[in-house]
């Protein structure tokens, strides 16, 4: 792997926030924190994989729903404190059954 994951600006939690849109449509699908373990992971498998904060574990995305998302492209921002996905989502990307995690309009 020729990316160097602790270039990465972490947080104090040791997470960084992965804005994730869909690759077919460029759409927002959701929202979540890596940890540097979950990046490496996702980056070898290409099956996206995130640290839950409410569980304090890694969780790949669709283990027990089967919506997961393989990885197309990660990007890093100019700051190194966000990372940009691009997955092909299988299945909706929210825990609620909506296609992305932004189906609540506000204005």
């Amino acid at each position: 792997m020729a990316f160097d994951i602790s270039s990465l600006q972490f947080n104090a939690d040791g997470l960084i926030p992965a804005i994730v849109l869909d690759d077919g449509s460029g759409e927002v699908l959701m929202l979540a924190w890596m940890s540097a373990e979950s990046l490496r992971i996702t980056l070898e498998s290409r099956q996206v994989t995130y640290w839950s904060r409410s569980r304090k574990a890694l969780w790949r995305k669709g283990e027990t729903s089967g919506h997961t998302q393989e990885l197309v492209e990660c990007w890093v921002d100019c700051d190194a404190d966000t990372l940009k996905l691009r997955v092909r989502q299988v299945g909706p990307a929210c825990h609620t059954g909506e296609k992305t995690c932004f189906f609540s309009r506000v204005v």
